[in-house]
């Protein structure tokens, strides 16, 4: 175990802590690192998943779709060379393109025309496939969006509606991906279904909380447990039922009456052909995270990687335990580096800019005020985008409530009110930028305390710590 580096724990020092510790974690879910260590072509037969398929007879497809997609093309065509025999890759706008496979740039987080047809493109490459055929298929985050396939009498319009909609009322990823299975063709094992008889091998890179594969990307090679009165109650619960499209009421109503099918279920026969793996995930990250932290020589503690809830009020409680950490050494003593990992949620209630991980950090800032030590709160969103913001999220420390006072700025619940956690981290130096980072296993948290801080009037001497 490493033993707590000597020397004081101030703010700078945590900082540049904070940036290694989560860098780490992002380093664990390279997208290309994790689908070469999943994936294999040995003596004609493929090995992925831990299972083994044999290719002697028939076509091997790939199919790649959502944010990693391009880099875990590239992962796929640099280990199985020429023996894919067609290729596809649906990404946005900013993942790097893969080497040899097409690729098609579609719309996130709101469906768009592009991303029909790319879904269309899916569709068709999978119903062409034959029961000697392999479908290898390649899901990170973002998917959802990026392959809409709407059910016959809904417009992508409506569709992307009812998800704006749902977003901005701080809907979970649960949430969304229910309604969203209800109004595809393609979602909720439908990809599965089109391409039956064929054997689907499926790889994930995990973006929800828990991993529930039926939730990753909306379930596309997998059974779904959901049906349209779950859809209807996530309307109702979350207030858009009454706003949602006529044509979205109607079809989950028809669903409702038995007058539509359902999605695909288990125990549906075409499922006895589909496997479908995690490769990456949050836990990952968090563990590459703490294995830093460590190495940096901080004590730490994993508090969860199934943060979910509204972003100020996770922060408010995180808060509450580091501060424990601080004052009565529970349950790791200073200097400590306490993780967290999952999602959280923002209800809007303002114009203004930023996401969950901003959210969280800026209702972090009171609480952090009244620490009697150095301490930090940082949190980003893996895939390198924060909500409605160019940031992937924000850093604070016990200096940051003055730090903006002196700068003339309102209270960090003012900024909360209007849902501009932005406007408040960019003047305060808080704002953490990597751009698009090309993998996407939801979002990191780090809490950090340190040494104490100095007394009034007086300076800290060097090489003392707690």
């Amino acid at each position: 175990m490493t033993r707590p580096a000597t020397g004081r724990w101030d703010r700078h020092r945590l900082r540049d802590a904070a940036a290694k510790v989560l860098a780490a974690g992002l380093r664990a879910a390279d997208p290309e690192d994790l689908v070469r260590a999943h994936l294999a072509l040995r003596r004609g037969r493929l090995a992925a998943g831990g299972i083994r398929v044999d290719l002697s007879r028939g076509q091997l497809v790939l199919l790649a779709a959502g944010k990693a997609a391009g880099a875990m093309a590239r992962a796929a065509e640099a280990v199985l060379g020429s023996r894919i025999d067609a290729a596809l890759a649906v990404a946005t706008a900013a993942a790097p393109a893969p080497r040899h496979a097409r690729l098609l740039v579609a719309g996130h987080p709101s469906p768009d025309a592009r991303g029909a047809v790319a879904a269309e493109e899916a569709l068709a490459l999978a119903g062409g496939l034959g029961a000697e055929d392999v479908l290898l298929v390649l899901l990170s985050g973002g998917a959802s969006a990026l392959l809409p396939a709407p059910v016959r009498g809904v417009r992508l319009e409506d569709k992307a509606a009812v998800t704006a909609s749902l977003m901005r009322a701080g809907a979970t990823i649960h949430e969304l991906n229910t309604v969203r299975k209800h109004l595809s063709r393609l979602k909720g094992g439908g990809l599965a279904r089109a391409a039956a008889p064929a054997r689907v091998v499926c790889l994930v890179l995990s973006d929800v909380v828990g991993d529930d594969l039926s939730t990753i990307a909306s379930g596309p090679t997998v059974p779904d447990p959901t049906t349209y009165a779950d859809a209807l109650g996530v309307l109702r619960r979350r207030g858009v039922y009454d706003a949602a499209p006529s044509s979205v009421r109607r079809h989950l109503e028809a669903g409702l009456r038995g007058e539509v099918p359902e999605t695909a279920k288990p125990g549906d026969p075409f499922f006895a052909r589909v496997v479908t793996r995690v490769i990456g995930s949050n836990r990952l990250a968090v563990a590459a995270a703490e294995r830093e932290a460590r190495r940096q020589g901080l004590r730490t503690a994993v508090l969860t990687t199934r943060l979910e809830g509204e972003a100020r009020e996770a922060a408010r409680v995180l808060a509450a335990v580091l501060r424990e950490c601080a004052e009565t050494g529970r349950p790791a003593r200073p200097p400590v580096c306490l993780l967290a990992g999952g999602e959280t949620t923002v209800t809007v209630r303002g114009p203004g800019r930023g996401g969950r991980n901003q959210e969280l950090v800026v209702a972090a800032v009171e609480p952090l005020s009244r620490f009697r030590t150095h301490a930090l709160v940082a949190s980003l969103a893996t895939d390198g985008i924060d909500g409605a913001s160019d940031a992937a999220g924000g850093v604070v420390d016990q200096d940051t409530a003055r730090a903006a006072q002196e700068l003339g700025l309102a209270p960090p619940s003012a900024f909360l009110a209007a849902s501009d956690s932005t406007s408040f981290l960019g003047p305060v130096g808080g704002l953490i930028v990597t751009g698009p980072t090309g993998t996407n296993v939801v979002d990191l948290t780090v809490l950090m305390a340190g040494s104490p801080l100095a007394a009034p009037g007086r300076r800290a001497r060097p090489g003392r710590t707690r």
